[in-house]
């Protein structure tokens, strides 16, 4: 029997506890006892082997289902009350809402929710007031929140979805900070970048912009396939890389971007990769307009490969990138400042470099991963029995 106190993770679904915790549960097994709870059985009881821990599945959706949540809620009741978990801490938002409730219902003393990002954001009329509503209710059922990023803690204290003295942001942000022993350019060779640029149809004095993540309208991908399709009108030598799937059933694109996508010649679809690395190497510039963010990996992920960035002026992104410094900031939505930053940094090619030779250092000073870590296992040491 452990001495350790016991702390449950819980996601909405098991990819988030491979990616975005990448690394972390494993490190805080040394320190407490940990078990995982999610949604898809055998995925999550794949991650709890790999990881040596404890699982327990329920049915969690990312959609709007009530009668589903309802009994989710209920089987993570009865876990909880069988585990006794001295924390319970939720990423996600349908992970949050029914993990922070399950939680208070059971008596979790401390209970805590981590805020990477608002979908609710971008919703309208009756589905943000619903949105609202239950956003409220999460942080009510919790004891702590943690907003992974400063402007994320403002967009919270705004809207009044729960008092200020409850929010702490960790570290200087983001949910897990970044490794930058591995998402470093040296561990691969030029014949290497050089053969997948060829794999791809890219030309050695061909201009790479790249977007690594969702293929969601929430991403910004209508602007910038719109803005790279003028582009590329005038500039032949210009390429977008989309690495990243479609989620037609969540938030798909409109049928004139997808036209856009398979009629130009000069956008490359990748499919969703494991492996990024390469690709952020075989690239000349990060492109992600995305509408609403936590804090964007894949932005720390450029920037530590030494990719400038051109990102929307929204939380997170405008914390990762100094405008001017390590890449260009864009208004929301705004194809045209969009198409002027892309045309900028596609003509300068002595501001790319001097970004290049910014960007891996801001972030090795500011998100290493351990500092990250070091910073949640404080906040979990600090809390009283």
């Amino acid at each position: 029997m452990s001495d350790k106190k016991k702390i449950i993770r819980i996601t909405t679904v098991p990819i988030s506890l491979e990616k975005l915790l990448s690394g972390q549960i494993a490190f805080m097994k040394e320190h407490f006892e940990i078990k995982a709870v999610s949604s898809e059985p055998e995925r999550l009881s794949a991650f709890g082997k790999q990881q040596g821990i404890d699982t327990h599945a329920v049915g969690l959706t990312r959609k709007l289902t009530p009668v589903q949540d309802l009994k989710a809620l209920w089987q993570l009741y009865r876990y909880l009350k069988k585990e006794k978990p001295f924390i319970v801490h939720s990423h996600t938002p349908k992970a949050g809402t029914v993990g922070m409730l399950a939680a208070k219902l059971a008596g979790v003393p401390h209970r805590l929710h981590t805020v990477a990002g608002l979908p609710l954001l971008v919703a309208k009329g009756k589905k943000r007031k619903l949105l609202d509503f239950v956003e409220k209710i999460t942080y009510a059922a919790a004891t702590q929140v943690y907003p992974n990023s400063y402007g994320l803690r403002d967009i919270i204290v705004q809207n009044g979805y729960c008092a200020p003295e409850k929010l702490t942001v960790l570290a200087n942000g983001s949910s897990n900070g970044i490794d930058t022993s591995v998402f470093d350019p040296e561990l691969f060779s030029d014949k290497e970048i050089q053969d997948l640029r060829r794999s791809l149809g890219i030309s050695p004095d061909d201009v790479v912009f790249i977007f690594i993540g969702r293929l969601v309208r929430d991403k910004g991908i209508r602007e910038l396939v719109s803005a790279f399709d003028r582009i590329s009108a005038d500039h032949p030598k210009a390429k977008l890389l989309l690495v990243g799937r479609y989620e037609p059933d969540l938030d798909p694109l409109d049928e004139a971007t997808m036209t856009k996508i398979a009629s130009n010649q000069n956008i490359i679809e990748t499919g969703y990769q494991t492996e990024i690395r390469p690709y952020f190497l075989a690239s000349d510039i990060l492109t992600f307009p995305s509408y609403r963010e936590g804090f964007p990996n894949v932005v720390l992920q450029a920037a530590a490969m030494r990719l400038p960035a051109i990102v929307s002026d929204i939380n997170g992104c405008n914390e990762i990138i100094t405008q001017g410094k390590n890449g260009l900031i864009v208004p929301v939505a705004d194809e045209n400042a969009l198409h002027e930053a892309m045309l900028k940094l596609l003509d300068d090619s002595e501001l790319r470099e001097k970004m290049r030779d910014s960007s891996r250092e801001e972030i090795r000073k500011r998100y290493e991963q351990n500092f990250v870590w070091s910073a949640i296992l404080e906040e979990y040491r600090s809390l009283k029995a």
